[in-house]
């Protein structure tokens, strides 16, 4: 079934029960912004290129709705708000409303149905890999803080790792529009298996410098 939102065409991926923060300067989103917190809060954020004109957005391109959680009003009239991650849609045109601002006719997007037993071991193996990845992370930057925590459910453990790793822009968008569970995560399994090797060498390099001040056997003339 489709319906009408307001939609706010960003350089970003908004992933379901992800938490995003934007800043509201142009006239017209802080009219949509008035008009989202009058109503059920709700806007529609959908990925396009820097480059590229709002009114281009691609049919069928999949955006993820936005509730407003908090703002912090400015005195200039922009604000700084805070908003969570909802259910997916999928772009079908824009629609005059008479606003400033863009809406958009959109459709919800549901997952396919996949076996469940078929996702136990690439979950497991994303998990992995994010937690040393994390870990590594944290290493470099001397953060004794812990990783977030991850839901159990592998169709929103792809969401959740992904809103947490820093990833190309065109890669968040393709698993955004996936409706697989399972391609979702092995796309993620696959990426993040490279990128957790080089973060851990660095966290080891980082470790060493910690000791001597330039890491052992880095010291010039040293054996």
């Amino acid at each position: 079934m489709t319906h009408v939102i307001p939609l706010f065409p960003l350089p970003l991926v908004l992933f379901p029960k992800a938490v995003q923060p934007l800043h509201i300067f142009e006239p017209r989103y802080r009219q949509m912004l008035a008009d989202c917190l009058a109503s059920n809060r709700e806007f529609g954020v959908i990925c396009r290129a820097p480059e590229s004109h709002e009114e281009d957005i691609t049919p069928g391109t999949v955006g993820c709705m936005a509730r407003v959680e908090s703002t912090q009003p400015l005195s200039d009239g922009r604000s700084n708000i805070m908003v969570i991650g909802g259910d997916r849609f999928e772009f079908r045109s824009l629609v005059e409303m008479g606003t400033p601002y863009h809406s958009a006719s959109v459709e919800g997007v549901i997952d396919i149905e996949v076996d469940g037993a078929a996702l136990v071991p690439v979950a497991g193996s994303v998990r992995e890999v994010f937690g040393r990845a994390g870990h590594a992370a944290r290493t470099m930057q001397d953060d004794a803080s812990a990783l977030p925590e991850l839901p159990e459910d592998p169709a929103e453990l792809s969401f959740a790792v992904a809103q947490y790793v820093d990833l190309p822009l065109e890669f968040r968008q393709r698993l955004l529009t996936s409706r697989s569970p399972l391609d979702r995560l092995t796309m993620l399994a696959g990426t993040l298996g490279p990128m957790v090797s080089q973060l851990e060498v660095g966290a080891q390099v980082h470790a060493r410098a910690r000791t001597n001040g330039h890491g052992h056997g880095l010291v010039a003339g040293e054996a």
